[in-house]
């Protein structure tokens, strides 16, 4: 039998702390997110067009709307920390705007639509 090893016991402590490093990861999902959608904005509108051999045009335009999407996500995410921040200051809660979840998925799913139809077409 082995011995057992004595864990200590958890500190209630300060709680505060974890939630300030759960917001800077948020922040981080924010850029990971935004660094996501720029890559597929280089992928759509500079690679794809020499790899189908097809039409510049379309892979151009979703590429831009895909870039434009990473510097949405940036803005948005560095306002929402912003305000988080502002919040766990002040010991409250600021929820997320719907408006702007609507938009940036209305966004995402335009042009995730766009580039299946572009694809299936193959333009």
């Amino acid at each position: 039998m082995s011995p057992e090893v004595e864990r200590p016991e958890p500190q209630l402590g300060d709680a505060s702390r974890r939630t300030w490093l759960a917001a800077e990861r948020t922040w981080l999902a924010w850029w990971r997110t935004a660094l996501g959608s720029a890559a597929v904005a280089l992928g759509v509108g500079r690679i794809l067009p020499d790899v189908t051999h097809g039409a510049r045009w379309p892979f151009t335009v979703l590429g831009v709307g895909y870039g434009v999407l990473a510097i949405a996500v940036l803005l948005a995410g560095a306002v929402r920390e912003h305000r988080t921040a502002e919040a766990l200051r002040n010991n409250s809660y600021s929820a997320m705007s719907f408006s702007l979840v609507m938009w940036l998925t209305a966004g995402a799913l335009v042009l995730a639509v766009g580039t299946l139809i572009i694809i299936i077409a193959k333009v």
